[in-house]
């Protein structure tokens, strides 16, 4: 049985081969198949940056929207507004602004929880559950604009919705969590 030390070291030791394996066994198995691996992967490059400048549009829009809610007081304001709900569950006024801002920006929400955890600390219930939720959610709007912004989907159906359930169940399951655990 390995130790903790033997486990973390064949752990890091694992960690740094594991991708440059990873891509040698794609470029074997493309040479086995008689593909021509360069010219693939530079198709694909020239794709993704096709695809890069069609969504641009859309994450200017976010980006625009994220500062306007932020320099605007609309954020402190909504956040003020529900905070005496959001107490009742066990979730500080102070994590507000990160549970709304993370569906539109990652950056914006990584922002947001450096903040949190600048003034309240790492180890402080705010940084672990700021840091808790950073993982347990999504970049909704992001990720869809992404996707649907570079396939050309216009109309999204149900996805936002289900995302945003899906964002919302990691923010309860966040807070039950940390207020369990720590």
């Amino acid at each position: 049985m390995m130790n903790n030390t033997g486990l973390s070291s064949f752990m890091n030791e694992f960690g740094n081969w594991v991708i440059p394996v990873v891509i040698l066994i794609i470029i074997t198995a493309g040479l086995l198949k008689k593909v021509r691996v360069y010219e693939s992967f530079v198709e694909g490059a020239k794709e993704g940056f096709n695809i890069a400048i069609r969504i641009i549009p859309y994450l200017v829009a976010i980006l625009c929207s994220i500062a306007a809610l932020r320099h605007s007081g609309a954020m402190e304001f909504f956040a003020s507004v529900i905070s005496p709900f959001t107490e009742i569950i066990g979730m500080p006024a102070e994590t507000i602004p990160l549970a709304l801002i993370r569906p539109l920006s990652g950056s914006g929400a990584l922002g947001v929880m450096t903040e949190l955890i600048t003034t309240h600390g790492a180890d402080s219930f705010i940084g672990r559950l700021a840091s808790t939720m950073m993982g347990s959610t999504e970049t909704t709007f992001y990720v869809l604009a992404v996707y649907f912004g570079s396939v050309g989907i216009r109309k999204s159906r149900h996805a936002v919705p289900a995302a945003l359930c899906a964002d919302a169940a990691g923010i309860l399951a966040a807070v039950f969590v940390c207020n369990l655990v720590f």
